[in-house]
């Protein structure tokens, strides 16, 4: 491939685009499976809690906390590391 194109693998064909399309459209898919993700765990926590309402158990605890961005992690990487 030349320098300013990247080969990207679609099913079972290779296709030579711009790297900044291909750069684009990759941040734009991780941002789809990001909220993806966050949906579901949002609704992960309610069916959850459901379950445990139904069989007469209390909440989880500490199970609506929310997980690090990958910007804390480094942050906290950062101080662990001096």
């Amino acid at each position: 491939p030349r320098p300013d194109k990247a080969m990207v693998c679609f099913g079972n064909m290779f296709i030579e685009l711009p790297k900044a399309h291909t750069k684009e459209m990759l941040q734009k898919d991780q941002e789809h499976l990001d909220e993806e993700i966050n949906n579901l765990r949002k609704e992960l926590r309610v069916k959850v809690n459901r379950l445990f309402e139904a069989q007469g158990k209390a909440e989880l605890k500490g199970f609506n906390l929310n997980p690090m961005t990958a910007e804390e992690m480094k942050l906290i990487n950062r101080i662990l590391e001096g």
